[in-house]
């Protein structure tokens, strides 16, 4: 139902799930045999998967919390995006690779709820695709020090207000590991 023409396909995004954002965090060893089920789903039906990967101030690029979790292994082929904001198509070049892909339906998993994967579902609907959560293929961290509700509150609540969002010619929606399909049937 994308907005942008010509997109007929899918990707799965893979964001942050690296070493200094996941450790500790809410059903890390569930959340990861989850996106390994993705990208496995996804590479046997020629998927593109495209990772992302945020640095920051308390990532430095290159540094051991900087790096993926070892359960999820990137294949060369595989696009790797690289970014400074919440929001993975801010100064990145995500929309060009999804582009040259020809994709106009995003499958997001990866961490934070309440940061990253928010900003980019939202930064997604926004600028035209259609973006489905995958409920239980995100995580966060504990940041009820800060005021938050515990993590799985936040993956819980984010769940429910994303199955519902959308805009004209575009949407969300949530789903389950089990229930993704990246064929153009399930994106209509």
């Amino acid at each position: 139902m994308t907005t942008l023409p010509d997109r007929p396909r899918t990707a799965l995004l893979v964001i942050d799930v690296q070493k200094g954002v996941v450790d500790g965090s809410h059903n890390r060893d569930e959340m990861i045999a989850n996106i390994n089920t993705l990208i496995d789903k996804a590479r046997a039906e020629d998927v593109p998967v495209v990772w992302v990967q945020h640095s920051g101030a308390d990532l430095v690029r290159g540094s051991e919390s900087w790096n993926y979790v070892p359960e999820l292994v990137r294949r060369d082929a595989e696009p790797l995006i690289h970014k400074t904001y919440l929001d993975s198509f801010e100064e990145t070049d995500l929309e060009s690779v999804l582009a040259g892909h020809r994709v106009g339906r995003l499958v997001v998993t990866g961490a934070q709820t309440d940061a990253c994967i928010r900003s980019t579902l939202h930064g997604a609907l926004v600028r035209g695709y259609d973006a489905t959560l995958v409920a239980d293929a995100h995580t966060t961290e504990d940041l009820t020090a800060f005021g938050a509700p515990p993590p799985e509150q936040v993956v819980a609540h984010t769940n429910l207000y994303w199955q519902w969002q959308k805009a004209p010619g575009r949407r969300g929606g949530t789903m389950d590991t089990v229930e993704v399909s990246f064929s153009a049937e399930q994106a209509d």
